[in-house]
């Protein structure tokens, strides 16, 4: 057994509200390893809360981006974007050490740690931590407890200014990640977030003694609820049924488990046809199976679609399927956001037991949940979904009820801003699944 966690030594808790508002006092840079990212719409959702809620924020964005789509709530965001310069040669990293030396007293003492870095990572920390000085930051916070929260770290250190970081999955559970390094990143952050009672658990039992000295924080990650309209199933046009699928196409997502679920409810006699959006490494592999099987008429791969065309693809499905696996290199989903979005929507979800999922698709609850890698399962319960209207209304109404009282970005902005100012939020109350079952009647 793990030992329990150091109780953090913070004031009475406090609900998230006016009295903890950030106003414009305060000023974060927001410190990420490419921005915008078509995939990480959770990082402008959060952006777009936090500045409702007054908090001016820098953005501070390590690498230029490299998709050429991008999602139509990017026009919302105020926050300027810096690309920090990236060392190529010899002279971009003393170019980088002369701007600091000029402005960070603490360089001397910083000197052994930025040794020790990867030499591009230590010039983009000297060129956060000038940014840092230069904008009056008050706090830097990073997404990914990987390259982000490298630079982010070591920015710190140079400047003084202190530092948070959010861990996902890829971050905590790839086979790459060094522990020690994981360790070291939470013992000098200020605070740290995590986006599932999963990871919190993760985190204590993986590195007790820094968390012991940390406070450690589980917030959801949260949807802008007003753009997602609810629609029950009842509600809904009828057509062919219909399941969608959303992600990046990588074996984490389980879309190979998907297609072949489409198979066997095919050669069970079963009329129905699956989307599956998203592009990605895996793209010519799903397609040759879906050519193999001879489905087709039955399974279009659409490649990526922007944020709202995505939401009219899960409003017009039948069923969401996320069939979630832990790849070969220990690669997993935290809780993917297409599966709040869908909730929100009134779109039944059917997933899988993989990491925090069950924390917001509960099994006959909010939606159901099969084992990974069973493609039988997976197709047993997409045919219970399809038959039982009852229940597929039952479990949309408990899921949007959920998802209002959990994932609301509103009420992340809110914990995210109390535990900044070292005040420990309220916590939400957990909402019972008979509560939710008395919600989706």
């Amino acid at each position: 057994m793990s030992p329990e966690p150091t109780p953090e030594p913070t004031p009475e808790p406090v609900s998230p509200g006016p009295e903890v508002h950030a106003g414009t006092t305060e000023r974060i840079g927001y410190v990420l390893k490419m921005y915008p990212r078509f995939s990480e719409t959770f990082v402008v959702s959060e952006i777009l809360a936090r500045e409702a809620r007054g908090t001016q924020i820098e953005i501070l964005s390590l690498r230029p981006p490299v998709d050429p789509r991008f999602h139509d709530t990017l026009a919302r965001v105020q926050a300027p974007v810096t690309y920090v310069p990236r060392a190529r040669k010899a002279e971009d990293l003393w170019a980088s050490a002369a701007r600091g030396q000029a402005v960070l007293p603490r360089l001397p003492e910083v000197l052994p740690e930025l040794l020790r870095a990867e030499a591009s990572d230590a010039a983009q920390a000297l060129e956060v931590a000038v940014a840092a000085v230069e904008l009056r930051l008050t706090h830097l916070h990073a997404h990914f407890a990987s390259l982000a929260t490298t630079v982010a770290r070591l920015a710190s250190l140079l400047s003084g200014v202190p530092y948070s970081f959010t861990a996902h999955a890829k971050d905590l559970f790839h086979a790459d990640v060094v522990p020690a390094d994981i360790a070291r990143k939470i013992t000098d952050a200020d605070h740290v977030v995590t986006v599932s009672e999963y990871n919190l658990q993760h985190l204590r039992e993986r590195y007790p003694e820094a968390v012991a000295a940390t406070p450690v924080h589980r917030i959801y990650n949260g949807l802008d609820l007003p753009a997602f309209d609810y629609v029950p199933p009842a509600g809904r046009m009828p057509h062919e049924p219909t399941v969608v699928a959303v992600g990046r196409l990588v074996e984490k997502k389980g879309f190979d488990v998907l297609i072949d679920a489409i198979a066997a409810l095919r050669d069970a006699g079963r009329g129905l046809r699956c989307r599956i959006v998203g592009g990605g490494m895996l793209e010519a592999e799903l397609r040759a199976q879906v050519r193999a099987l001879r489905l087709d008429a039955l399974v279009d791969i659409t490649g990526p679609l922007p944020q709202d065309r995505v939401r009219a693809e899960l409003a017009a499905a039948d069923v969401l399927a996320a069939p979630c696996v832990v790849g070969s290199d220990g690669n997993a989903d935290g809780l993917p956001t297409v599966l709040l979005e869908a909730m929100a929507l009134g779109t039944p979800c059917i997933t899988t037991d993989v990491t925090g999922i069950g924390e917001a698709v509960r099994h006959g609850s909010t939606g159901l949940q099969v084992p990974q890698h069973d493609h039988r399962a997976l197709a047993t319960g997409i045919a219970r979904l399809l038959d039982d209207a009852a229940l597929r209304s039952r479990l949309a109404g408990a899921a949007r009820a959920l998802v209002e009282a959990e994932f609301d970005s509103a009420g992340q902005a809110a914990r995210l801003e109390a535990v900044q100012r070292g005040v420990r939020p309220a916590p939400v109350p957990v909402v019972r699944d008979d509560a939710l079952v008395a919600a989706g009647r």
